[in-house]
């Protein structure tokens, strides 16, 4: 066996990143491209997209600029693709609202960017066959509202339940393809996405305390589970959600 075998490798792979100019996007872009993989970036802030891309190692990987929100936009996404071997749908949206005050309307402002954006966008890349023979879709999820259930967190909770049901029926209905689909779920992440809102750093230092291993996850933590399920290591797993949040639903 050669010294250089690696099961974890993405090498001669084309992977779709949403969500990819921060957080677990970003990070997950920067360590496909230094496993091998030609990178496909995409987000709507071309200023923090470009920052991403000039992270990315080797050569040949390709930025697009979207709204996963406008139909059109998604469209010309998906038609501007080459045939993916991998798709990360990363991007999402964060909210903590007491329930009295989860209206429709905040109902649907999370559920566009974190439910319907990214089911859409897979639903559009198997319809216009962008997805090669035993591609790997990788749904990024949460603990909460699957496992772990904050004060504050129904709406944003719902958003991702409802995201990990789907992935089960579409590992089920895409199996047939050899289409393998799959979600990690994270529990709290050192991002943007937690940081700056109405938590204080005093209440996020409270809240590690809960998590046995006494500390949030960065970013990586969370990119190294996807590649595992972009990757060929990962070949007879489908529908499964992959938990990792240091320990928390323990």
């Amino acid at each position: 066996m050669s010294a250089y075998y690696n099961p974890f490798s993405l090498e001669g792979k084309t992977v779709l990143i949403t969500g990819a100019s921060s957080g677990i996007g970003r990070e997950t872009a920067i360590q496909c491209s230094k496993l091998g993989a030609t990178v496909v970036l995409t987000a709507r802030n071309e200023e923090r997209l470009n920052e991403t891309y000039r992270q990315l190692e080797g050569s040949g990987h390709i930025q697009i600029l979207a709204e996963l929100t406008d139909p059109e936009q998604v469209m010309s996404l998906v038609d501007s693709l080459p045939v993916l071997d991998g798709i990360v749908l990363c991007a999402g949206k964060g909210m903590t609202l007491p329930f009295p005050f989860c209206t429709r309307e905040k109902y649907d402002e999370v559920f566009d960017v974190n439910f319907f954006a990214p089911v859409e966008l897979l639903r559009l890349l198997v319809k216009k066959k962008k997805t090669a023979k035993e591609s790997s879709v990788v749904f990024v999820s949460s603990v909460g509202g699957n496992t772990s259930f904050n004060l504050g967190n129904g709406v944003y909770g719902a958003s991702k339940a409802a995201l990990n049901s789907t992935m089960k029926f579409c590992a089920r209905e895409l199996a047939a393809k050899k289409i393998r689909v799959n979600s990690v779920n994270p529990g709290m992440v050192n991002t943007n996405l937690i940081h700056g809102g109405v938590i204080s750093e005093e209440q996020h230092k409270l809240d590690m305390e809960k998590y046995p291993l006494k500390r949030y996850g960065e970013p990586a933590d969370i990119a190294y589970g996807i590649i595992y399920l972009l990757s060929d290591a990962s070949s007879w797993l489908t529908g499964h959600a992959l938990v990792i949040d240091g320990g928390l639903t323990i």
